[in-house]
């Protein structure tokens, strides 16, 4: 089973930036005068930036699954190379962190922490 993800034609993209606002997961950016896909990872394919891109330059696109990643014992990381949940400091060592988007700015969020900041 695969997810769906954005992908951009950059022959067709004119920069215009129309995408990116839609894109409130912040996988989008402008990169060079053209939109990017600067985390797939973030993209959930929805698609609401599809819409609004004028010269049809976005189209869906199936991924296969993520692979697993080594644990941060594998990779000799330490607890301060480790991403922080914004509002409970619980680290991505023994929590799943999401980057959430919230006031135009990008926060990482245990799963525990991310009603609070969706809800208020």
């Amino acid at each position: 089973m695969g997810r769906t993800v954005i992908k951009i034609d950059e022959e067709l993209c004119n920069g215009c930036g129309e995408c990116i606002s839609p894109c409130v997961e912040g996988a989008l950016a402008l990169v060079n005068g053209k939109a990017k896909v600067v985390s797939e990872a973030l993209c959930d394919g929805a698609g609401l930036c599809i819409g609004v891109c004028p010269v049809g330059a976005l189209s869906l696109e199936q991924k296969a699954d993520l692979i697993e990643l080594p644990d941060e014992a594998e990779l000799g990381q330490t607890d301060s190379e480790l991403l922080h949940c914004h509002l409970c400091q619980r680290s991505e060592a023994g929590h799943y962190l999401l980057q959430a988007r919230n006031n135009g700015h990008n926060y990482w969020v245990c799963t525990r922490c991310l009603p609070g900041l969706i809800h208020g």
